[in-house]
């Protein structure tokens, strides 16, 4: 059976260096670090790579980040996948749980964690199960 953890987040990028791009690549690289609250207290490290386009709105990016914290009382680890486009200004997002990528008392762990940004506010609803 799902369930829905709710909370916020607050998120710092740092620029990385992108190596084997030409002068002027659009190819961007971000260290990713979380501090999160609410159902999930937990903190992230990851990586983003990302890229824009010469037509105004649109643009892709990926990133793989890992958290540790305690998801409704149970403590442990596990991987989140990024994958997010914009068209033309139509943003597209999938967020998911890497599978058997979970440790500890969340091994097992499979979902989704929707990012909301409202008012410059960071919120998410992770749904998730556990065996």
């Amino acid at each position: 059976m799902s369930q829905v953890a709710k909370g916020d987040f607050v998120v710092k990028l740092q620029p990385l260096a992108v190596e084997g791009q030409p002068e002027g690549s659009k190819i961007a690289r971000m260290a990713i670090d979380k501090a999160i609250s609410g159902d999930l207290v937990a903190t992230t490290t990851g990586q983003m790579l990302s890229a824009q386009t010469d037509i105004k709105g649109s643009a892709g990016y990926v990133a793989i980040e890992r958290v540790e914290g305690t998801l409704h009382g149970r403590h442990g680890t596990f991987i989140l996948q990024h994958s997010g486009s914009m068209n033309r200004g139509e943003p597209s997002l999938s967020v998911s749980v890497v599978p058997d990528s979970g440790t500890g008392e969340l091994t097992g762990l499979a979902g989704e964690f929707r990012i909301i940004i409202a008012n410059g506010q960071h919120s998410y609803e992770f749904t998730y199960t556990l065996p």
